[in-house]
């Protein structure tokens, strides 16, 4: 399951195990593109890996602080800190190969 965060549940989101956040906006093609593979990687890691979705125009503070300037970025955090990074459009096994990476 993805869930939608924002500025100021960002961090508690963030602050515990693997989470894998998609930053994008809803005018985004290739952002709506990517969603599907999202929720298949939500859906086949949901024991090991939280999946959260912030909306860059919402939430501008936290994009800004993870230098984010181009959408889609997929930043996956380990207990609150940035550990991969991955910008623009990826099919589900490129972001399977990444996921796998970080989780035991």
């Amino acid at each position: 399951m993805t869930t939608e965060v924002n500025d100021k549940i960002f961090h508690d989101t963030i602050a515990d195990g693997v989470t894998l956040v998609d930053f994008w906006a809803p005018w985004c093609g290739p952002c709506r593109m990517q969603a599907p593979a999202i929720e298949a990687i939500s859906e086949e890691f949901e024991d090991r890996l939280k999946v959260a979705k912030l909306n860059v125009d919402d939430n501008q503070k936290t994009a800004k602080e993870f230098g984010v300037m181009s959408i889609p970025t997929l930043i996956i955090f380990k207990d609150g800190e940035e550990v991969d990074k991955v910008i623009g459009l990826h099919s589900e096994e490129q972001l399977t190969e990444l996921v796998e990476k970080h989780i035991q």
